[in-house]
C-alpha cells in the first residue's frame, strides 16, 4: 500500500499544481485583453493621447494585480482597417512567469516545463469620428 500512495500523492501534487497554474494563466490572459479593449474604446471615442491610452492599459493592468504591467510593452496603432473604415488597435505582451510548475526545471536541468512565456492580447475597433 505505501508503495501505491508513494505513486498517487506526487501525481494528484502534479496534477493540482497544473490546475492552479492554469488558472493563473487564464486569470492573466482575461486582464491583458479587457485592458486592450478598456484602451482602445478610449482611443476611439475622444481625443485621447496616445500617452493617455498606455496610462489606461496600464492602469487597468496593475488594477488586475499584473506585478510587470510597467514593463509590458503597449502598442497602439491608429490605422487599421476595420471593415472598410479606419480603426484603433491595441496590443500587449506580457511575460507570464510559472510560479510552481518553473522549480520543475531542477529536477531536470534540461527541461523547458514552466519557463516563461509571453501572453499577448490584441483589441481593434473602429475609430467614432
Amino acid at each position: 500500500m505505501t508503495r501505491d500512495v508513494a505513486i498517487a500523492v506526487p501525481v494528484l501534487v502534479m496534477i493540482g499544481m497544473g490546475i492552479f497554474e492554469f488558472g493563473r494563466a487564464y486569470q492573466t490572459w482575461q486582464v491583458l485583453t479587457n485592458a486592450a479593449r478598456q484602451g482602445a474604446r478610449v482611443a476611439v471615442n475622444g481625443g485621447a493621447s496616445d500617452a493617455q491610452v498606455e496610462s489606461v492599459v496600464r492602469g487597468y493592468m496593475e488594477a488586475g494585480h499584473l506585478p510587470k504591467a510597467s514593463i509590458a510593452p503597449v502598442m497602439l496603432n491608429r490605422h487599421v482597417t476595420v471593415g472598410g473604415s479606419t480603426g484603433t488597435q491595441i496590443t500587449i505582451s506580457y511575460p507570464f512567469d510559472f510560479v510552481m510548475l518553473n522549480p520543475a526545471a531542477l529536477v531536470r536541468p534540461a527541461s523547458t516545463t514552466g519557463a516563461p512565456l509571453t501572453m499577448s492580447a490584441v483589441a481593434t475597433l473602429r475609430n467614432e469620428s
